[in-house]
């Protein structure tokens, strides 16, 4: 039986519900009158100077992902446009992963990591090479990393990678730092989040891979990973643990897409209903070929028109959450995701362990193969070109908003406030610091434009004034 309020993994996330759910959707995609009245309640609403959304649950976002109606597809892309530009404006916050192991002891089929690839290269980085790599990031002008680890107790225990967060942490080089660690390492015990808590990580990240139980077993054959419910329990443990936000995920292309979103907004109304918030992201990773993986194989892909529904569509169910986009997807299908609800990228990201320091870009160690590979400054310049505000905050880690005082903001709307002006002061940095001539020159006529739309007046001033201190080679890191 469903109960989104259990902590029992298969009563939260019910296949049966599921099933329940995706006929209940076919049997009424055609019903049109049901189907506008759904995305009328989606709709964001103004409260005196607050809005307002919703949201939907995940049989009234099922059913708009079943109907194929052209004039109802042109709807929910403009809702998605619409939400995302209420809570998030044009803002992208810009982020890179780093690889710090690629040992793993799990024997997932869809992963070049898996324990039986024997020809994959080895490798985990030293402190020195952490630091090496962490620089490379700096001097590129990146703030804000997410680390990856495979699976590996004796490799890869907690105490390595809390080591390597510290060294991080500790890098001052030049004026480059690294603001924030996101962290997306295999589900662990609470005693061990409370840990990543107490080291100082932002978002906890576990994609599920897939919510289909008997799929998941299958495609997790061995290793500890292959405990579904251990798996997908990983975020209530984080939160008993103390870690405020997490981030979900599902890997398009494993199982039918319309199970994994069932079972994604069901995940979600979960941690809502336990933890009173819930995730803080949500990621939307497509299988790609990597090493011995071969996409095809799996036989669940998704065209780019179902994978822009689903972005458009986890929008509008979850519209307070954030939503990231990887350089697993190309610059096309990234730009016009940008439209309808991402609100974080990576940029020049390097998917193996040490890639940010070997002159050539290695593919002996990728976990898969990267489709946008521009630099940093290109992506800076693309963004801003389509008139987007590229952002390296991590303000509201620093200030204590986040899990519920993120959300209560980002619901109230009032999130832009805070995240506007941030935005435009950690661009200025990035272009007084890193960007090539060309970008500097569009990047500072955005911030000219953007400071005028900050709506109060004292916060706009506080802004215009932290620029200029930048401009002149002052770093005030407090916004």
């Amino acid at each position: 039986m469903y109960n989104k309020n259990s902590n029992k993994a298969e009563e939260f996330i019910n296949h049966e519900e599921i099933m329940r759910t995706l006929d209940w959707a076919e049997r009424n995609k055609n019903n049109i009158p049901l189907i506008e009245s759904i995305l009328d309640k989606a709709k964001p609403r103004k409260t005196g100077n607050e809005t307002h959304c919703s949201g939907l649950t995940h049989e009234e976002a099922s059913l708009l992902l079943a109907c194929d109606d052209e004039e109802i597809l042109k709807k929910v892309y403009a809702l998605a446009e619409e939400i995302k530009q209420a809570f998030y404006g044009d803002r992208i916050v810009i982020f890179a992963p780093l690889y710090l192991s690629n040992y793993c002891v799990n024997g997932c089929v869809y992963c070049p990591y898996h324990y039986k690839n024997k020809h994959i290269a080895r490798k985990k980085l030293t402190q020195d090479e952490v630091k090496a790599e962490v620089i490379a990031l700096q001097d590129m002008g990146h703030k804000r990393l997410a680390i990856e680890s495979g699976e590996d107790p004796v490799n890869n225990p907690i105490e390595y990678i809390l080591e390597c967060i510290k060294t991080i942490y500790s890098i001052k080089h030049k004026n480059g730092d690294i603001r924030r660690v996101n962290v997306n390492i295999a589900a662990t015990t609470v005693e061990n989040y409370k840990k990543l808590k107490d080291a100082g990580i932002g978002t906890y990240i576990l994609f599920q891979e897939t919510y289909h139980k008997d799929s998941y077993e299958k495609l997790h054959p061995t290793g500890p990973k292959h405990n579904y419910a251990y798996h997908t329990e990983a975020m209530d443990r984080a939160m008993e643990g103390g870690i405020d936000d997490v981030g979900l995920g599902v890997l398009f292309g494993l199982e039918r897409y319309k199970y994994e979103f069932a079972g994604l907004l069901m995940h979600a109304e979960h941690l809502e209903a336990v933890h009173g918030v819930g995730p803080h992201t949500i990621s939307v990773p497509r299988i790609k070929k990597a090493d011995d993986i071969d996409p095809s194989a799996f036989d669940n892909g998704i065209s780019d028109e179902i994978f822009a529904k689903l972005v458009a569509l986890i929008r509008i169910a979850v519209p307070y959450t954030g939503m990231i986009i990887s350089t697993r997807e190309s610059k096309e299908v990234r730009e016009k995701l940008l439209r309808l609800g991402v609100s974080q990228v990576s940029g020049a990201s390097r998917t193996s362990v040490g890639g940010y320091t070997e002159e050539e870009r290695p593919t002996d160690t990728e976990q898969f193969d990267v489709s946008d590979q521009r630099t940093l400054d290109e992506v800076v310049k693309w963004l801003i070109e389509l008139g987007y505000i590229p952002s390296f905050c991590t303000a509201c880690y620093r200030a204590g908003r986040t899990g519920d005082r993120f959300m209560s903001l980002c619901k109230s709307g009032q999130i832009q406030n805070c995240c506007h002006p941030n935005a435009l002061m950690t661009l200025k940095e990035f272009l007084e610091d890193y960007a090539t001539s060309d970008t500097k020159s569009l990047g500072n006529s955005l911030i000219e434009k953007e400071l005028e739309k900050i709506p109060n007046e004292k916060t706009r001033q506080i802004a215009k004034d932290n620029i200029k201190k930048i401009a002149d080679g002052v770093r005030d890191f407090r916004f």
